[in-house]
């Protein structure tokens, strides 16, 4: 079964510039690839995405970034009407992530981020490495 994932930006930053093609964040976008997660998104998401991904000390391809990107919103769930988010966190630029997440929990979907301390201790919140345990189970 897929597995329904919003993906915090630090992942995918952390996956495009490891050299570590093993790291959990680059087997995460493997799995993007492969259809074995589907992401979910809002518009809010793709515009930091881009935003991010294009900062120069990241030295990213634009072609690497526009597939990317394509890839998400082509493969992926678009969310629209986000739930409401009641509890507090630090970084105000987390909170999307967190409300797309709650808004797809019909789905199950799993929230997964390289900041878990930003975040409301739920078990949906992931780290790359809990994700790529739970994606490898499912497909096993």
């Amino acid at each position: 079964m897929k597995k329904y994932v919003v993906i915090d930006t630090n992942v995918i930053v952390s996956a495009l510039i490891t050299r570590n093609e093993s790291s959990p964040t680059v087997q995460i976008l493997k799995f993007l690839a492969s259809g074995h997660i589907i992401p979910v998104y809002s518009d809010e998401i793709i515009k930091e995405y881009d935003e991010v991904l294009r900062r120069k000390k990241f030295k990213l391809s634009e072609t690497i970034i526009i597939r990317l990107l394509k890839d998400i919103m082509d493969n992926g769930l678009h969310i629209s009407e986000l739930s409401k988010v009641e509890e507090t966190m630090p970084d105000p630029k987390d909170v999307v992530f967190y409300a797309v997440t709650l808004s797809a929990q019909d789905k199950d979907a799993f929230l997964v981020t390289g900041n878990g301390k930003h975040f409301p201790e739920k078990p949906f919140v992931v780290t790359p490495t809990e994700l790529v345990s739970i994606v490898r189970d499912d497909i096993a």
